[in-house]
């Protein structure tokens, strides 16, 4: 058999895949992807385990052994109350992935639901949509942020009920970014779903008599599913930094660890030489960070349809 015979037949298989099992594909044989895909897992699993492992740690005070540097006993040294920095940390970790994710899961169903109407019915409706986020968009998000997180204190969502929510705390805070954090996933899918609205499969929908909303959901929203997920993957270290920012800024968690309270506590400490607490808030964050970034552009090359068919 030619070699070109064989190039032929590979491209016949490769296009013969779904747009998923080709993405997975040329992830396992990224060994960047590979490498963060695993670091990322890491840190879910510590986000997992530790409140589990540690859930004592707030009240392991030692006066004697305050502010103490790395050692044998305390990997990355003590903070002012005598309590593991180390245990500090993996604890902080949770908080952060946590927000991330719920984050997440508030701002890229939104952005792709109000994207999709915006895109498929256009007229008043898309007016009314773009009006919205661009609204928002003329205002910094960290502004955005702070100002819910403003209008939150000492609010209690559905009080007196078996689902009160403290919005003051940890609910609050991933509310807050969610809220605020859909614009771009919206914008994304409008542009798509104005496009995917006059294919022939929505037009042969729409010719048989299938509804308006049942062609969006069944078939605009599964083809732009992708954007969703690549978003999700990004919106995680753009999370994970709104987190820091706001604890740091006395808005965050209050009951909690968290990098940013960390970063806020230890701030004076360098002065004195004391480097450890800082060092383990900005290291593991940066780690993070760097791993869900790289993984997003990763995960985004691989789902990209106009990649996958050149």
């Amino acid at each position: 058999m030619t070699t070109a015979a064989t190039k032929d037949i590979a491209l016949d298989a490769d296009a013969g895949r779904s747009i998923w099992s080709d993405a997975s594909r040329k992830l396992r044989r990224d060994p960047v992807a590979v490498v963060c895909f695993t670091v990322i897992c890491l840190y879910a699993v510590i986000a997992v385990v530790s409140p589990l492992v540690l859930s004592g740690w707030a009240d392991t005070y030692n006066y004697e052994q305050t502010n103490k540097p790395p050692s044998s006993d305390y990997v990355l040294g003590t903070d002012t109350f005598g309590r593991s920095v180390f245990q500090e940390t993996l604890l902080a970790t949770n908080t952060s992935m946590t927000v991330a994710f719920m984050a997440n899961v508030i701002a890229v169903p939104l952005g792709m639901l109000l994207g999709a109407i915006a895109g498929y019915y256009g007229g008043w409706v898309d007016d009314a949509i773009i009006w919205l986020f661009t609204t928002l968009a003329a205002v910094p998000g960290i502004i955005r942020m702070i100002a819910i997180k403003f209008a939150f204190l000492d609010k209690v969502l559905f009080e007196g009920t078996p689902f009160a929510i403290n919005l003051d705390g940890m609910a609050g805070l991933y509310i807050a970014i969610g809220i605020t954090s859909w614009i771009g996933t919206c914008r994304l899918v409008r542009a798509e779903t104005m496009k995917i609205r006059q294919l022939d499969y929505c037009l042969a929908a729409r010719s048989i008599g299938t509804g308006r909303f049942s062609t969006l959901i069944r078939h605009v929203l599964p083809n732009v599913a992708h954007i969703g997920i690549i978003n999700f993957s990004l919106g995680f270290q753009g999370a994970i930094g709104a987190e820091v920012t706001l604890s740091y800024l006395g808005l965050g968690v209050k009951d909690v660890p968290s990098w940013g309270r960390m970063i806020d506590a230890s701030k004076m400490d360098l002065l004195l030489g004391r480097w450890w607490e800082l060092t383990a808030a900005l290291v593991p964050a940066f780690i993070v960070i760097l791993a869900w970034n790289l993984f997003g552009d990763r995960l985004r090359d691989a789902l990209d349809p106009k990649l996958r068919n050149a």
